[in-house]
């Protein structure tokens, strides 16, 4: 049984679960569950896969199918028995991978993932039916062109004002347009971001709590520290004590 913001799920063989960082979720009666834990970071998405943004498949699975109709960070879908082994054998081999020099093997780590991830983006598309129908196409232009905009100035104090003189749209049509294409308003958008960001900088950085927050764009502390465990729902210093033992070891296959 899955448990999250989503709510409870019964698993069953070939059952997928995706979600955002900073969504909490667990498992119960777990007897007999066996299950592979597929984890990359936010930084691997604005980088190597910056490219599935504009594919109406995956970009669905990584960037708005887990917003889109309040799903709150979590998408799920079913693979059927073929999808299952091929998908399987990506798995295997990001799992033979991962104990491989990462330098060096750097390219068949992003080719495996990206091809396990196009057989998750077509199960996705073919769970939710109309729900992918509805939300799923190509993310609008100018919804591309603001989230690169939020993405890569996240320090600048935006508004949606300028953001939508910048785009040359009325604040209340970016609005809609973000809503419908990201399941997010631009703003509720860019503090995600500030927050998954600042998250990779706890761990990969050693930078102060501090400096992280005026980094993102979060220059007052305080505010910083009530965002940070708004979607987190720890502390920034917790959220560093906790799993910074790990963080060396993910980035080496990042």
């Amino acid at each position: 049984m899955h448990h999250s913001v989503a709510g409870r799920q019964r698993l069953r063989r070939g059952d997928v679960i995706l979600l955002r960082p900073g969504v909490w979720h667990g498992y119960e009666e777990c007897r007999g569950l066996d299950m592979f834990n597929c984890c990359f970071s936010s930084q691997l998405l604005h980088r190597e896969l910056a490219w599935t943004r504009e594919d109406p498949l995956l970009g669905y699975l990584l960037w708005t199918g887990p917003y889109s109709l309040e799903r709150r960070g979590v998408l799920t879908a079913h693979l059927d028995p073929f999808a299952f082994e091929e998908c399987l054998v990506h798995l295997d081999a990001l799992d033979e991978l991962g104990r491989q020099p990462a330098a060096r093997h750097r390219g068949d780590v992003i080719g495996r993932l990206s091809l396990f991830l196009s057989h998750l983006a077509r199960a996705a598309a073919q769970t939710r039916g109309k729900a992918f129908d509805d939300a799923g196409g190509p993310i609008h232009p100018a919804v591309v062109q603001g989230m690169r905009l939020l993405e890569t100035r996240l320090d600048h104090r935006w508004t949606l004002s300028e953001l939508a003189e910048e785009l040359h749209l009325a604040p209340g049509y970016l609005v809609r347009l973000f809503k419908s294409s990201v399941g997010l308003p631009p703003m509720a958008y860019l503090a995600q971001q500030r927050a998954e960001t600042a998250a990779a900088l706890l761990l990969g950085t050693g930078q102060s709590v501090s400096e992280i927050g005026q980094s993102v764009g979060w220059s007052d502390q305080n505010y910083f520290a009530r965002r940070f465990k708004a979607h987190f729902g720890m502390s920034a210093t917790a959220y560093r004590a906790r799993f910074s033992s790990n963080a060396f070891r993910l980035a080496e296959h990042q």
